[in-house]
C-alpha cells in the first residue's frame, strides 16, 4: 500500500506518529507531509524533530513542496491520512484552498475518488467545524474523530492511541491486531 500521511497542527501527534510506525511495520510505503505547526506540536508534546520520523518513511515533504509530486493527481497513491487534522486544514479542504502541500494534496485525493481520512483532533466542535466535516464528507473523505473507545478496556495511552491508530487502517482495508475487537 502506497499512502500519503499528513501530520498537521492540532493536538495529537501523538496519533500521527504511531500511524505512521504501524503503517511502516505492515508494510506500506508512505509519504510523509508534516505542516509548520504540525512540527512545532511534534516538538511541544513528543520532543521529537520531523527528521526522528524519517526512518518510517520512503520520503519526507515539507508542507511548501508545491511542485512535489503529490501535488499532481497522476501521481498514483492509495489514499491520505491527516492525522491529527487540525481544523485549520479541515477548513482547507473544505473550501478547496490549497494553501500548503497538505491541502493540495488531500484535494488531490478527493478528485482522485481515493481515499482521504481525516482524523479530527477538536473539542468542543463549533458550527462551522461541523458544516467543514459534512461538505469533506459529502465529497467522499472519511471523517474519524480522536475518541477511542473503552470496551477493550485499555490500560496505556499508548493502547487509546492504537485503538484510533486501528480505526484508520481499518477504513483503509488494512488488517492488523492493534486492538481487542468487540466480541473477540
Amino acid at each position: 500500500m502506497h499512502l500519503i500521511v499528513a501530520i498537521t497542527g492540532a493536538s495529537g501527534v501523538i496519533y500521527g506518529v504511531r500511524t505512521v510506525k504501524a503503517l511502516k511495520e505492515l508494510g506500506a510505503s508512505i509519504e510523509l507531509i508534516i505542516s509548520r505547526n504540525g512540527e512545532a506540536v511534534l516538538k511541544e508534546e513528543l520532543g521529537l524533530k520531523r527528521e526522528d520520523l524519517l526512518p518510517y518513511c520512503s520520503r519526507l515533504y515539507s508542507a511548501d513542496d508545491m511542485l512535489s509530486p503529490l501535488s499532481s493527481g497522476s501521481y498514483k497513491t492509495d489514499g491520505m491520512i491527516v492525522v491529527p487534522c487540525s481544523s485549520k486544514t479541515l477548513a482547507c479542504i473544505a473550501n478547496g484552498i490549497s494553501e500548503n502541500l497538505v491541502s493540495r494534496a488531500a484535494e488531490v485525493t478527493l478528485k482522485q475518488k481515493r481515499k482521504l481520512v481525516l482524523v479530527v483532533r477538536e473539542a468542543p466542535l463549533n458550527s462551522i467545524h461541523l458544516e467543514n466535516m459534512l461538505k469533506v464528507s459529502q465529497a467522499g473523505a472519511i471523517i474519524l474523530p480522536a475518541c477511542p473507545a473503552f470496551y477493550h478496556k485499555p490500560k496505556t495511552i499508548e493502547e487509546m492511541v492504537d485503538f484510533i491508530v486501528g480505526k484508520i487502517l481499518d477504513v483503509l482495508g488494512i488488517e492488523h491486531q492493534l486492538f481487542k475487537r468487540w466480541g473477540a
